[in-house]
C-alpha cells in the first residue's frame, strides 16, 4: 500500500485522553463519582456543563470547579476524597504509549500533545504516567487558554513545532477535532484502537509492515 504523502514525517501531534491515557474526567467518570458519593447525577452534570469550559481553559482552579459542581452545599465527604477519586479514574493505554515512544526513538520524531485538560488533572497525569519523558511540548487547553475545537490551539501547535505541516501527523479520537485539524492541512488519524492506528501510521511511512 502506497504511503499517503511523499513528505517525511518529522512530528507527531497526539491527544492524551482516549489516545495515550483514558479520558481524564468524562461523562462516565462523573457518573461513577455521583454513584460513589451519593450525588444527584443530573444536577452534577448540569453544574459541570455550566462551568467546564472555564475549568479546562485554566480560568478557575480545581478547588473553584469542585466548589461550583459538588461542594456548593455541605457534604459528608471531603474535598480531598473527591479529588482523589477524580484522579484515580486515569489509566494508561500502554500499547499507545509504547508505540509513540518507539516511533520517537526510531525516527527522531518531535512529539507534541494537543489536548483539552484542566490544569491540576493535566499536571497529575503528566507526572503519574511520565508523559514528559517522551513529549517535547504540551499544548494543553489549561496552559494556552484555547480549547479544541478552536483552530487557534492547532495554529499555536504549528507555530511552536516550526516544521512544515506536511511533515506532521495528528492522532485524535474525536471526529470533530480530526476534521478541524484537517481543515488546517494537518494530516490526521482518527484513533479507535492500537491496531488500526498503527496500520494508518504505516501509510505515512512509520513502521511499514
Amino acid at each position: 500500500m502506497a504511503a499517503l504523502t511523499r513528505s517525511k514525517i518529522t512530528s507527531l501531534f497526539v491527544d492524551i485522553g482516549g489516545v495515550l491515557l483514558s479520558d481524564g474526567w468524562d461523562h462516565a467518570s462523573r457518573a461513577l463519582a455521583a454513584q460513589a458519593f451519593g450525588l444527584d447525577p443530573k444536577e452534577m452534570e448540569i453544574r459541570h456543563n455550566q462551568t467546564f469550559y472555564t475549568f479546562e481553559v485554566g480560568k478557575i482552579t480545581i478547588e473553584e470547579y469542585l466548589d461550583r459542581v459538588v461542594f456548593y452545599k455541605k457534604r459528608p465527604f471531603t474535598w480531598g476524597q473527591f479529588r482523589a477519586f477524580m484522579f484515580a479514574q486515569s489509566k494508561p493505554c500502554p500499547n499507545m504509549i509504547e508505540l509513540v515512544c518507539r516511533l520517537k526513538d526510531k525516527y527522531g520524531l518531535k512529539i507534541a500533545v494537543v489536548s483539552n485538560e484542566s490544569r491540576e488533572l493535566n499536571a497529575y497525569r503528566i507526572r503519574k504516567f511520565k508523559l514528559n519523558e517522551f513529549v517535547d511540548f504540551f499544548l494543553s487547553s489549561c496552559y494556552v487558554h484555547y480549547r479544541k475545537p478552536d483552530k487557534d490551539i492547532f495554529r499555536l501547535a504549528l507555530d511552536i513545532a516550526q516544521v512544515p505541516v506536511k511533515q506532521i501527523v495528528y492522532i485524535e479520537n474525536t471526529p470533530m477535532f480530526v476534521q478541524v485539524a484537517k481543515s488546517l492541512g494537518i494530516q490526521s488519524i482518527l484513533h479507535t484502537d492500537y491496531k488500526t492506528t498503527r496500520e494508518k501510521l504505516a501509510l505515512f511511512g512509520l513502521e511499514r509492515t
